[in-house]
């Protein structure tokens, strides 16, 4: 049913396309012409690229459902356009062994070009095996690698309204069958720490450091595993310069993830409380600034959008298991939009180096997944 050749040439084609995140241009219009051109889809640019500052805004192809089954709720499948770097002028190769390698100086692109390549390759199965299936709704996402930002720009101003009964990310690590049911949210933290300046060889002691501060505050912070949900770091620490003068102002950069919202909610005011303590017993003054920029999700094999997943999975033959996952995704943003949304695995490995890999046993397997997801869905 699937044409393996036709699929890895597509991905072949779609990795050659530089799209470094900020730079989705070229692989947007490339993708414009391929969903609205040959596989006939309504294609659809909204304009959060105005809002992300990034190469285009997220596209939305719309497969309308077989006239037989018009009635059935849409299902969503999303995956993003943008890499990480060194991702110019990629050079694919397939191997004896049955991977697909980069020439070793750049990423692959794996990360997320298996999923376009697998959604492509499933509409064309669908039209060729003029297959029933309800509505089908394919977002491909500019700026993922940037924090979410087209899906986060999406979530927060949306000019297409999106509704599906459930939705699928085809962007996770792990062989194909693997199931992330859950991921944390995510709260990013800007410290400020002001201090007194004075000379520090002269009058040291009318000086306040806010290093010594900063220094205080994060020794008092529970930072790193937290528990089995919820984590915390701080990423940059910055101040001073002259070894003359006591530092006056420390800029600390911090996040804290937790699948539970209460946990994240407790462990900010842990850090908060840490700074300010710090800054009232040495007299400094600190401003501490958290925004979450992305909700949490959480679902058990229960849960339909996961039972879906689950019988499509034993349909393909692949051993279906769930997992949590520590990082966010595009799904976190669906989930908040209020569409039940899960990741499932693709199978690349080695992903964000120029050691990434991919299968093409996974390629196909995931291309396999979609089409049995739409054929399980129209037959409930």
């Amino acid at each position: 049913m699937i044409q393996q050749n036709r699929l890895v040439e597509q991905f072949l084609q779609l990795v050659r396309i530089d799209s470094e995140t900020k730079h989705e241009r070229e692989i947007s219009e490339a993708l414009k012409t391929l969903f609205g051109g040959e596989l006939g889809l309504d294609v659809v640019e909204d304009d959060t690229a105005a809002v992300t500052g990034h190469g285009s805004g997220n596209l939305i192809c719309t497969l309308e459902a077989t006239p037989d089954k018009a009635h059935l709720p849409a299902i969503l499948f999303t995956c993003h356009m943008d890499t990480v770097t060194p991702g110019k002028g990629i050079k694919p190769r397939v191997d004896t062994d049955g991977y697909i390698r980069s020439d070793g100086t750049t990423i692959l692109g794996s990360d997320d070009k298996a999923g376009i390549a697998a959604m492509i390759e499933a509409i064309r199965v669908l039209r060729e095996q003029r297959i029933s299936h309800g509505k089908l709704l394919f977002v491909i996402t500019a700026g993922e690698e940037s924090g979410l930002l087209g899906s986060r720009a999406m979530a927060e101003r949306p000019s297409v309204p999106l509704k599906a009964k459930f939705g699928y990310a085809l962007d996770s690590n792990g062989r194909v069958g693997q199931i992330a049911v859950a991921a944390p949210t995510q709260a990013r933290i800007q410290i400020t720490i002001k201090g007194r300046s004075a000379h520090a060889g002269v009058n040291p002691e009318d000086g306040v450091s806010a290093i010594q501060v900063a220094s205080k505050a994060i020794s008092r912070m529970p930072l790193g595993r937290i528990d089995f949900e919820t984590t915390a770091n701080i990423g940059s620490f910055a101040g001073g310069g002259a070894t003359n003068i006591v530092c006056e102002r420390v800029d600390i950069a911090a996040e804290a993830r937790s699948r539970e919202q209460a946990k994240l909610d407790r462990q900010l005011e842990a850090m908060k409380h840490a700074c300010e303590s710090a800054a009232q017993d040495m007299g400094a003054t600190v401003e501490f600034i958290s925004q979450v920029i992305y909700p949490a999700y959480k679902y058990d094999e229960s849960a339909p959008v996961v039972q879906l997943a689950m019988k499509a999975l034993e349909k393909i033959g692949r051993q279906p298991g769930t997992f949590h996952t520590g990082g966010g995704s595009d799904a976190n943003m669906f989930n908040g939009m209020g569409i039940p949304t899960v990741n499932l695995a693709v199978g690349y490995e080695n992903i964000h180096t120029t050691e990434e890999q991919m299968p093409i046993s996974e390629l196909t397997a995931v291309t396999e997944l979609v089409v049995a997801i739409v054929t399980e869905a129209a037959s409930e």
